[in-house]
């Protein structure tokens, strides 16, 4: 069913397109000036931006800093000696991201066809970079050291992914189904990220790119046939990766994964710290919450619970009818913003747009699952809330392609 409504859909942008050129290719009777290539425009000032879709994304950003800050500052003053260490970082990183994404909405997004494969090429220099710098005690290397704040080359190389694929597949969707135009260029580029990213080690990278990679090639008509080829081998490859001893990271944080409460050992204890207190803050938060500001798990009872598990504190504070309802902003958010880019004028835009919403809502997804061991500890971000200039930064900046992209789909033009 959902492969006869994806064909419809892109049969249906074809005649729109066809219809379009038979329009163009009728000569104007009042004219007889010749027939110029259409080109667009570097900016796209005064065309409608979509303001459901921007004031729901200005009330998760605050919600996000607030929570930020509340979860924080407990550590941050005995980490650092001052309460506001991380929330002054995030401030500023928001407010660069905010004029970012306000420029970026002026810039039409058509012209990021020619950018593609350059910015896919600058995300896989970073993480070339990012090898070979020193880290500590074997730490895993995942960010590029500007000094006054670090890269994380990640956030960077999933919107590459998504703008590669957008390019790509709005190109060549009626070749999509050949292994040529639709498998060889996935694998090799996936293939190519997701080494870099096994080097460093980022585990719950490969993750997401790999579901980020498999929506664009849905929605751009790959056969779903080709996903199950894939699906079997992914899997016969983490057998041979596991028996080999090639995944010993990856196994050390899977350990405790779902024992969080059911703990045998001392080392079982101490391997499920956080997930364990977690759920704790997740539970003592009730139906109502104990109140902004009023969480104890935050008290260095669960590690840095600025970044990862932010959204811990939210249930513990705001309890589960709070939780439920920033999970709801963030579901119409990302619901205003795919129902934005099926309005788009053509294939790329939609394709752009619904994977930059699709990576936000995977994200929020895994994270909750990971606080809730559902799954394994594995380092997801939640957007928006997480602690990381990086990614706040990169994610305003692909909300404001998507506000450029609503600039001319809620215009009719005659």
């Amino acid at each position: 069913m959902l492969q006869s409504y994806l064909d419809s859909y892109l049969d249906s942008f074809s005649n729109e397109k066809k219809k379009n050129t038979e329009v163009q290719k009728k000569p104007s009777p009042m004219s007889k000036r010749p027939r110029t290539k259409k080109k667009f425009k570097i900016f796209s000032i005064g065309e409608g931006l979509d303001l459901q879709f921007l004031g729901l994304l200005i009330l998760i950003m605050i919600i996000g800093l607030i929570m930020m800050f509340s979860a924080s500052y407990p550590y941050a003053y005995h980490r650092y000696g001052d309460s506001y260490y991380f929330i002054k970082r995030q401030v500023i990183f928001a407010i660069i991201g905010v004029a970012a994404m306000i420029g970026i909405s002026f810039f039409d997004y058509h012209h990021f066809h020619k950018l593609a494969a350059p910015i896919m090429g600058v995300a896989w220099l970073l993480m070339l970079i990012v090898l070979i710098m020193p880290t500590e005690d074997n730490a895993p290397k995942r960010w590029l050291n500007l000094g006054i704040f670090g890269i994380q080359a990640s956030e960077i190389c999933k919107f590459a992914l998504i703008l590669f694929f957008a390019n790509w597949c709005s190109i060549y969707y009626k070749k999509m189904k050949t292994i040529k135009y639709g498998v060889a260029p996935a694998l090799l580029v996936l293939g190519i990220t997701g080494f870099l990213l096994y080097l460093e080690p980022h585990y719950s990278g490969i993750v997401i790119c790999m579901f980020l990679v498999a929506v664009m090639l849905y929605l751009g008509g790959l056969p779903i046939k080709y996903f199950i080829i894939a699906g079997v081998s992914f899997g016969v490859l983490i057998v041979i990766l596991s028996a080999t001893g090639m995944l010993t990271y990856a196994m050390s944080r899977m350990d405790g994964w779902g024992q969080a409460l059911e703990y045998t050992t001392n080392e079982m204890w101490q391997t499920t710290w956080q997930t364990r207190n977690s759920l704790y803050a997740i539970g003592s938060g009730g139906l109502w919450g104990l109140g902004l500001g009023q969480s104890r798990q935050k008290y260095l009872y669960l590690p840095e619970p600025q970044n990862d598990f932010v959204f811990a504190i939210v249930c513990e504070e705001l309890g589960l009818i709070g939780a439920f309802v920033v999970l709801a902003i963030f579901g119409l958010l990302v619901f205003r913003g795919i129902k934005i880019c099926q309005q788009a004028k053509d294939m790329f835009g939609r394709l752009l747009g619904v994977g930059l919403m699709a990576q936000i809502g995977l994200q929020v997804v895994l994270n909750v699952l990971v606080i809730t061991d559902w799954l394994p500890n594995t380092g997801i971000s939640l957007p928006f809330f997480s602690y990381g200039g990086s990614s706040m930064l990169v994610l305003l900046v692909q909300m404001g392609i998507v506000l450029n992209i609503s600039r001319s789909a809620n215009i009719a033009k005659e």
